[in-house]
């Protein structure tokens, strides 16, 4: 049997050290990823935060395309948080399943639905509010796509028609008559 080492004062100071590096590199890594993590989100969604105005009498929210070249913006639905990218080529608001989900959203009428993609099946809602910064509207028509896998909920023309909206380089101003 071998005699225990009692360990040195020099090589447990050099264990400590060691530990105390990984643990500051563990700690730079995570703050770098949550970092890196919100920049990306921003260039994703460049509207997290918006500025309504009222300009002529109407509300008024300018967004800023992202790196993508989308209009993607935050806003809710029924009071809640959401992600919206606005499609002007989509007849209704169009709500990933898994979003609507989360909504708790009721699914009413099947109906199929012209894609990118090809056929796809929908089932009909109702929506009490949706709302882009201060600009809001009642009871919007919308479509539960559950083969929908996006993060973001496609922003249609039964909302956009109601809504007054310019283009201009990289903005684009939606305006609402109050």
């Amino acid at each position: 049997m071998e005699p225990t080492r009692e360990p040195s004062p020099q090589r447990e100071q050099k264990r400590m050290g060691t530990g105390m590096l990984v643990l500051a590199w563990l700690l730079f890594g995570g703050l770098a990823v949550f970092w890196f993590d919100g920049v990306l989100d921003r260039q994703r969604n460049p509207n997290q935060t918006l500025n309504s105005t009222i300009r002529d009498g109407m509300r008024e929210v300018v967004l800023k395309r992202n790196r993508a070249g989308h209009y993607v913006t935050s806003g809710k639905i029924n009071g809640q948080d959401v992600v919206f990218m606005l499609d002007t080529g989509a007849t209704t608001v169009a709500i990933p399943g898994h979003i609507a989900a989360g909504l708790r959203l009721p699914r009413g009428q099947e109906f199929m639905t012209q894609t990118a993609n090809g056929m796809a099946r929908a089932y009909s809602t109702q929506l009490d509010v949706v709302s882009i910064g201060d600009i809001a509207l009642a009871n919007v028509s919308a479509g539960v796509s559950p083969g929908l896998q996006t993060e973001e909920i496609l922003l249609g023309m039964s909302f956009l028609k109601h809504i007054e909206f310019t283009q201009r380089g990289d903005t684009l101003i939606l305006r609402q008559q109050p």
